[in-house]
């Protein structure tokens, strides 16, 4: 085997791959758990009475909650799950602001 061979092996073995299937369900239950927490935070801004820069502050720590759960749950090697960290830490961020909005000041 000559060495241009070997050269080629290493870097097809380098390239990583992904399902795309597994990925795809990766990133949608990143979504929803977003939209599900981001509901559960509109309700408790709501219900604690949180008005203004304060329930926006809570959103935020509740996703920064959120991210740190989601990277210990992948065991902190998103690589192997995710294409890249920003995925996991910013996917679906503000998607959720919507949904914490719509029942945080829900009457």
């Amino acid at each position: 085997m000559g060495s241009s061979e070997k050269r080629s092996k290493d870097i097809m073995s380098d390239i990583p791959t992904f399902s795309a299937e597994n990925l795809q369900n990766n990133l949608k239950v990143i979504q929803n758990s977003r939209t599900f927490l981001s509901i559960i935070a509109g309700v408790l801004a709501g219900i604690i009475g949180f008005n203004g820069l304060i329930g926006f502050v809570f959103y935020f720590v509740v996703m920064l909650i959120t991210s740190v759960g989601l990277m210990a749950k992948a065991g902190f090697s998103a690589d192997l799950y995710f294409d890249s960290w920003n995925r996991v830490l910013f996917d679906g961020f503000l998607g959720g602001l919507m949904s914490f909005v719509l029942f945080w000041t829900y009457p």
